[in-house]
């Protein structure tokens, strides 16, 4: 008997095809031309067979229409490592397909069915998704050339590093731009945050650009985190409300601030009192019944100016939110 292929899984599984002479069988021999073959007939019964389907080599590939969808199976065919650069997927059935670090660069997939498809770690660059169905797709927290970025900035290789982030901000950009047309505006929202998360990763660190991207981000997560807002007015109203306990405020004749000699009891009493005008302050109500003093009124300033802009902003992030 012949030898069989040299191909291994990364999980160390081996390929029992037939070796047709490169070392490769004709599924993982990437030096063999498939482009110009009509595979997709092949390709399906190859998967469908229970085969090893990892690590298959169809570049510049032309399956349109090629339907690998497991039928009455909660796990979809394993396509893992497999490389489909430019390959046309034009309309495919790809449901729960799993292609975890394979590559779809530059592959055609308008019209195709994504749902459920596992790209992990998969080289996305490139890829179109014209009309393509992408709902509750899986690509993980980080995009594989995020992830060669980080690795870059650790090894100092900033141009590599700017490169790789520059690619991911494409990525994400597409992925924003497909989940919008099909209505997915929590995906849309999701993929818009890494967008521009991936452009300030290319930005000079504390630069002025880097500094007001990075202020955003913490206030509000560029529009798509209303909750942010809420921990940064609570935060702000708090501390605030610490330093007119420090530094005190007038009501009614007396001055009110901490004061050792005062016990506990009287200080919470204070303190809440500070609360209760640290929250009027920072919501612009203005009631007068305490009034700041010395540098409690810069205090005092300063909070009803972030406040204002604080409250304007969580009504816009919150019903752009809501009205999706």
């Amino acid at each position: 008997m012949g030898a069989n292929c040299k191909y291994r899984s990364l999980q160390g599984e081996c390929c029992q095809e037939p070796d047709l002479g490169s070392g490769y069988c004709f599924w993982h021999d990437s030096k063999l031309d498939k482009s110009k073959i009509d595979i997709v007939g092949r390709l399906e019964a190859h998967v469908r067979s229970g085969k090893l389907s990892k690590g298959l080599k169809l570049q510049r590939c032309n399956l349109k229409g090629i339907n690998l969808v497991k039928q009455n199976s909660k796990t979809g065919f394993d396509l893992s490592e497999s490389d489909l650069y430019r390959a046309n997927l034009r309309e495919a059935h790809l449901f729960n397909l799993n292609l975890k670090h394979g590559s779809l660069m530059k592959a055609d997939l308008s019209g195709a069915n994504l749902h459920c498809a596992n790209l992990e770690r998969t080289n996305l660059l490139g890829i179109r998704l014209n009309k393509a169905r992408t709902d509750n797709l899986e690509i993980g927290d980080k995009l594989m050339q995020e992830i060669t970025a980080e690795h870059k900035l650790r090894a100092e290789d900033k141009d590599a590093a700017m490169d790789n982030f520059e690619q991911s901000e494409e990525i994400y950009r597409v992925l924003r731009k497909c989940s919008e047309d099909q209505g997915l505006f929590q995906a849309a929202g999701y993929w818009g945050y890494k967008e521009l998360l991936m452009r300030r990763n290319q930005l000079s660190k504390w630069s002025s650009a880097w500094v007001f991207s990075k202020t955003v981000d913490m206030l509000c997560g560029y529009g798509e985190k209303p909750e942010n807002i809420v921990i940064f007015s609570l935060s702000l109203v708090f501390s605030c409300a610490f330093l007119y306990f420090i530094f005190g405020v007038h009501y009614e004749g007396n001055t009110l601030q901490f004061n050792p000699s005062n016990g506990v009891i009287k200080n919470l009493a204070n303190f809440a009192m500070m609360l209760y005008y640290s929250v009027v302050t920072f919501t612009t109500l203005g009631y007068g019944d305490i009034t700041p003093i010395g540098i409690t009124r810069l205090i005092a300033a300063i909070e009803a100016f972030i406040g204002s802009f604080t409250l304007a902003l969580f009504v816009v992030v919150f019903v752009k939110r809501m009205t999706r």
